[in-house]
């Protein structure tokens, strides 16, 4: 009957299309364009997305932090992690493309996207090994020259990848057996640092082939056993800083073939200590170089097994006099990234509620507003 019914309704449509003399008006084609982006701004943020609902399809979100508009996206692929370039004109992303989706032939690559456009200009194939982690800034870095991208390998045995970003290809893959997270020199092109289990650091120089010239491990700086460093760090050229799981600053310096450091110190008090305070979360701190300020999500009643909870509080700290001099509601921040120069903004990305706060943050910390809803899975903002 359904059939008879639908049959009926072609031909009465067909005997008045022929009584109109068989002609129709046609639609005009509706052109495809693709929007253009504003020049970048020093609050354009970039949200590294894992998307571990659906983790073979991670996301870069491209984010206006002045507007707080919706800019673009980037498909990152299997647990990709993306990274600027040294002159912040192209974005990196080591990822891994499975033949199938989620299982079948591997094939690992650096897709190359332009920065202003978001269009893939390029790739380099990669061994099958690059680290397929949350989002670390330490598992892809560039050189502070250029001249060279350094991926963070893992089977789970560690190693680092080197591509030669003037030929675009990867041209060495050198052992770092139980360290990890890739820490450039500033001073030096060829030059990285990587944070090893047994508190040490160990420093790799290149030559001008990529290959290794020296491999020197320093003293121990931490004591993993006692009280764990958060792997993110903050660079000032070739000043690099940490917190622990219990609130202690580590500072290294990674421009000789040796890493150097100083004295760790405490931002907690003895009250502090009493309550329970102790930093949480993935990005953990951020660093104001001009200003010496360093913003580390906090949490109360921190126990063993908490340097993952969401912030309570933000805190200020003076780096020159290591002491403490701000808190402010933490709005639930998992992760910090602050603007560098004048104007500068903090923001801090939600992870409980999946959403971005801004804070001004030139003298007082004060939050200006929120965008709401944005990304999934999250754990690493970049800023241009």
């Amino acid at each position: 009957m359904l059939r008879k019914a639908f049959a009926g309704r072609l031909l009465t449509a067909a005997i008045a299309l022929a009584a109109s003399g068989g002609a129709l008006a046609e639609l005009p084609p509706e052109p495809i364009t693709v929007g253009k982006l504003p020049p970048p701004s020093p609050y354009r943020i970039y949200l590294s997305d894992i998307a571990i609902g659906h983790i073979v399809d991670g996301r870069l979100h491209v984010i206006d932090g002045d507007k707080l508009r919706y800019e673009g996206v980037i498909a990152t692929g299997y647990a990709g992690q993306p990274i600027l370039s040294a002159d912040r004109r192209e974005i990196y992303v080591a990822t891994t493309y499975y033949s199938r989706l989620s299982h079948g032939t591997r094939t690992d690559v650096v897709d190359i996207h332009d920065a202003q456009t978001l269009t893939k200009t390029g790739e380099v194939e990669l061994p099958p090994r690059h680290a397929q982690s949350l989002n670390y800034k330490g598992t892809i870095r560039p050189s502070a020259d250029g001249r060279w991208l350094f991926v963070q390998y893992a089977t789970p045995a560690t190693s680092v990848g080197v591509i030669d970003l003037k030929t675009r290809k990867t041209v060495n893959e050198i052992a770092t057996p139980g360290c990890w997270s890739i820490l450039p020199a500033a001073s030096v092109g060829g030059r990285f640092s990587t944070v090893c289990g047994d508190g040490t650091l160990l420093t790799v120089s290149l030559d001008d082939k990529g290959q290794v010239t020296t491999q020197k491990r320093s003293a121990k700086f931490f004591d993993a056993d006692k009280d764990p460093i958060f792997i993110h760090a903050e660079q000032d050229r070739d000043t690099y800083r940490f917190v622990s799981f219990l609130g202690d600053v580590y500072t290294a310096k990674v421009g000789a073939e040796v890493a150097s450091f100083e004295a760790p110190w405490s931002i907690l008090t003895a009250a502090d200590r009493k309550q329970g305070w102790r930093p949480g979360g993935y990005q953990v701190i951020a660093q104001h170089n001009a200003s010496g300020r360093l913003y580390v999500t906090m949490h109360d009643k921190g126990m063993e097994g908490s340097h993952k909870t969401p912030a309570k509080e933000i805190w200020t700290i003076d780096l020159a006099a290591k002491k403490r001099i701000e808190r402010t509601p933490g709005q639930n921040a998992i992760s910090l990234v602050v603007s560098q120069g004048e104007g500068s903004k903090l923001f801090a990305y939600d992870g409980v509620k999946a959403a971005i706060a801004v804070f001004d943050a030139n003298r007082k910390l004060t939050l200006a507003k929120r965008m709401e809803g944005v990304g999934e899975t999250p754990t690493l903002m970049e800023l241009h």
